[in-house]
C-alpha cells in the first residue's frame, strides 16, 4: 500500500467514525427529548406540601439558638485557619 492509499483509508475512517458519532449522538438527544415528554404526560406531579403550622417550627427555639452558635463558630474558626 502506498502512503496516498493509507491516507484516502484514515480519512474514509475518519468520516465514517464522526459521521456515526453524530448520528448516534443526534438520535439519542431525540430519544431523551421524547421520553422526557413521555414522562411528563404520564408521570403523576408530586403536590405541593402546604405551610406547616407554627408550633412545629418554633418547637425548640434554645436548640436553634446553640445549634446557629455552634455552626457561626465552626465557620469562623475554618475561615481563620489559614491566617
Amino acid at each position: 500500500m502506498t502512503a496516498a492509499q493509507l491516507l484516502g483509508e484514515g480519512f474514509t475512517l475518519l468520516i465514517s467514525g464522526m459521521g456515526f458519532v453524530f448520528v448516534f449522538l443526534t438520535l439519542l438527544v431525540y430519544a431523551t427529548g421524547f421520553m422526557s415528554k413521555l414522562v411528563m404526560k404520564y408521570a403523576k406531579p408530586d403536590p405541593v406540601p402546604s405551610a406547616a403550622p407554627q408550633a412545629k417550627l418554633t418547637a425548640a427555639p434554645t436548640q436553634d439558638n446553640q445549634l446557629m452558635a455552634v455552626i457561626s463558630a465552626a465557620i469562623h474558626r475554618h475561615r481563620n485557619k489559614d491566617k
